[in-house]
């Protein structure tokens, strides 16, 4: 029996890969927030909000639409460029409420206890720098603030969805909460609702989101 082996992600996290792949079409995403965001913070009072892994700015520029003042945080300055475009195009008052600023996700250290919001929607990555990210982005949040983690559940392996075979980069919601302190953090949602989509075939499919929102104890 031969065993399929987990492909190279090396150059998954560079900036020179997320260029490229902004610039080779005109939009990666499809523009609209992502409905865990929708869902989880829609009637929440607006603050500061920290966006990592902002890409083409909706999420962004979702927020700021409801009051938020957001810094958007990506590694492909392509993307930073085309959120800041949309948000000028949104009117001006999105825009002076949006910062866009380049980073590694892999190294940067954002602002601790600055923010009211840290949202961070499928960044992938290995389990260790994983784990010291989430780290990082609960730093950043102020007592009374949220964190949501949102990304794609190890459970769509099983299924024709074509996720890439590498599983310590999925997790579960379990994972994000085990690297919060306990007598800190108050778990709001620790979710992995399902939703239909369409596997590379066309077939329909049911795959798994992991879902983590907590609030910082004040």
């Amino acid at each position: 029996m031969t065993h399929e082996q987990p492909p190279d992600m090396t150059d998954f996290f560079s900036q020179e890969f997320w260029d490229d792949r902004y610039r080779s079409t005109t939009a990666v995403w499809s523009g609209n927030p992502n409905p865990h965001l929708v869902e989880q913070v829609g009637d929440v009072s607006p603050g500061n909000a920290l966006d990592v892994g902002s890409g083409e700015g909706a999420d962004a520029i979702w927020l700021a639409a409801r009051g938020w003042n957001v810094t958007g945080v990506d590694v492909s300055t392509v993307a930073l460029e085309r959120a800041a475009e949309r948000a000028a195009a949104a009117g001006a008052d999105i825009a002076d409420r949006t910062t866009w600023e380049q980073a590694d996700i892999l190294s940067w250290e954002p602002p601790a206890r600055r923010f009211d919001l840290v949202s961070a929607h499928f960044m992938h990555l290995p389990g260790s720098a994983r784990e010291a990210l989430h780290r990082r982005l609960a730093g950043a949040v102020r007592p009374g603030g949220r964190l949501l983690v949102v990304g794609h559940h190890p459970s769509d392996l099983e299924t024709s969805v074509g996720r890439p075979n590498v599983p310590d980069m999925l997790f579960t919601p379990e994972q994000v909460a085990a690297v919060l302190d306990a007598a800190e953090w108050e778990i709001l949602v620790s979710a992995a609702p399902s939703h239909e989509a369409r596997d590379p075939e066309g077939r329909p499919v049911t795959i798994h989101d992991t879902v983590l929102h907590a609030v910082r104890r004040a």
